[in-house]
């Protein structure tokens, strides 16, 4: 679940356990499987904390025992992932002989998990909480999107299937609904009530331990993520991992004040800088999707940059304000009114910063008229603008469901590859190329060294763009050899497969 050009790895909601440092796995190393398993849930243990005169513990029991019944788990199965996809997956895997890997895994291991399915599919889960004692449930979109199906264990144990009422990508809100009579519902609050400092706490289910309370403060307001600028995040060092997507941030108060959504971490687990959506924002989302099903946001169709003194001045400007435009969509409303090189100032009455740009626009209403003031060739001018609708994200290609191809005379099978699949195995500069799913051991791809999640991507200088294209090839051997080129780990080479082990 979750997220891609950040900094570090920022994930939705965390990610897989990262690496340890090595004198910790080595000490971990020298333990019995009893210490072992005992040293990974103590470590998951939260520390009290103790007043002032040290002498009684401060804790959340009350306020838990209050919101704690309304918090509950989403769980997905997922669309079948292209065969492309899954050796990507296995190209990129942690090894599965890491001892101390392993055994997080399975202690970890949910109840809803299961390793031994091979139809393609498989399951992930996430958090929600209840907002009406009627069945409606607040959750990630990142959490459902692609699910074939969802249902939501409840508090009491009962699992029900959820239908999905909405779900909004530029917030990452979506709605839920299920009939399991009146169910205890949280308030939707206000996170302008809480200050950095304020103590708040995360509920959710991380790494499907079952439901999980984890206490911080409030580290600041207003954060906005590269990739997500339509929203100032609240940040909170109350510990968020996987699984913790789409629960509640709670105040002392007992009211949410933002759902938990992304970390920072360069290690995959959490380093406490966690982000959540803001009570407000959700509010909003929440309504236009019951109301309509999805949210319309305002979209003017530019790429943009910030001014600085030297460009204000070479553009004529005596301070450096408003957004320079270095780009048009070419389908966007903005073609024909807006020029490349525009210094947008206002739109409508509201002056125009590049930090803002994109919260200005989006709450525009689409196809209504935008007065926008711009500079251009050195004076102000004004101009209209039809306003158009933000285009959701474009989905997952990934998620195709397309099978491998066996190729017989070679002894492996290939698939398709798509844009987010080359980039995943470091392929980022091909245009196409197929990926090797499987092999079989002692075929000639085998024996010429290739492995699952290698990119194949011409036969002599032909270059591959379909698995037909290499389907029909004939066994080689030492006197006809198959020249292959191969991307492996961002490094292209060209090797000969003979049928034969190589020296």
């Amino acid at each position: 679940m979750f997220s891609n050009k950040r900094l570090g790895v920022l994930s939705t909601s965390g990610s897989r356990l990262g690496a340890r440092a090595k004198n910790s796995r080595s000490a971990y190393a020298r333990k019995t499987p009893a210490q072992r398993a005992a040293s990974v849930i103590i470590a998951f243990a939260a520390p009290l904390t103790f007043a002032a005169s040290g002498t009684a513990p401060v804790g959340y029991a009350a306020l838990v025992r209050q919101v704690g019944p309304s918090v509950v788990t989403v769980l997905v199965e997922e669309e079948r992932i292209s065969a492309g996809q899954h050796a990507a997956e296995r190209a990129t895997a942690d090894s599965e002989n890491d001892e101390v890997g392993a055994l997080i895994r399975r202690l970890l291991s949910g109840t809803s998990g299961n390793p031994g399915r091979s139809d393609g599919a498989s399951s992930s889960l996430g958090s929600g909480f209840v907002i009406r004692s009627d069945g409606l449930i607040v959750t990630n979109r990142h959490v459902i999107v692609g699910a074939r199906a969802v249902r939501v264990r409840l508090s009491d144990a009962r699992e029900v299937t959820a239908e999905v009422i909405g779900a909004d990508a530029v917030t990452d809100i979506a709605l839920l609904k299920v009939s399991a009579g009146r169910l205890p519902a949280l308030r939707l609050g206000s996170s302008e009530s809480v200050s950095v400092g304020d103590a708040v706490i995360a509920i959710g289910n991380p790494f499907g331990l079952g439901q999980s309370v984890s206490a911080g403060i409030v580290s600041a307001r207003a954060r906005t993520l590269e990739d997500d600028p339509y929203i100032n995040f609240l940040q909170t060092d109350a510990a968020i991992n996987r699984g913790n997507s789409g629960g509640p941030l709670v105040s002392l108060s007992g009211t949410v004040v933002g759902v938990t959504s992304v970390i920072f971490s360069p290690s995959g687990g959490s380093v406490g800088l966690g982000f959540a959506i803001p009570a407000e924002t959700v509010a909003a989302v929440v309504g236009e999707l019951e109301r309509h099903g999805r949210v319309e946001r305002g979209y003017i169709g530019i790429y943009a940059q910030a001014l600085t003194p030297v460009l204000a001045t070479a553009l004529g400007m005596k301070t450096p304000i408003g957004a320079l435009v270095t780009a048009l969509d070419p389908q966007g409303p903005a073609v024909g009114t807006l020029w490349i090189g525009d210094v947008l100032l206002r739109i409508d009455s509201v002056p125009v910063t590049f930090k803002d740009l994109s919260k200005i626009t989006a709450r525009l209403a689409p196809n209504a008229l935008a007065n926008v003031t711009v500079m251009r060739g050195g004076t102000q001018q004004l101009v209209a603008l039809k306003i158009g609708r933000l285009p959701d994200p474009i989905s997952n290609p990934a998620l195709t469901g397309g099978q491998d191809t066996w190729v017989p005379a070679l002894g492996f099978g290939v698939a398709d590859t798509t844009t987010e699949i080359r980039k995943a195995i470091k392929a980022n500069d091909e245009p196409s190329g197929l990926i090797v799913t499987q092999l079989r051991p002692a075929a000639p791809g085998a024996l010429a060294g290739l492995k699952v999640g290698d990119l194949i991507t011409h036969v002599g200088t032909t270059q591959l763009a379909a698995p037909a294209d290499i389907a029909a090839v004939t066994r080689p051997s030492r006197q006809v050899p198959l020249l292959l080129r191969v991307v492996r780990e961002g490094s292209a080479t060209f090797i000969a497969i003979t049928g034969e082990v190589e020296p």
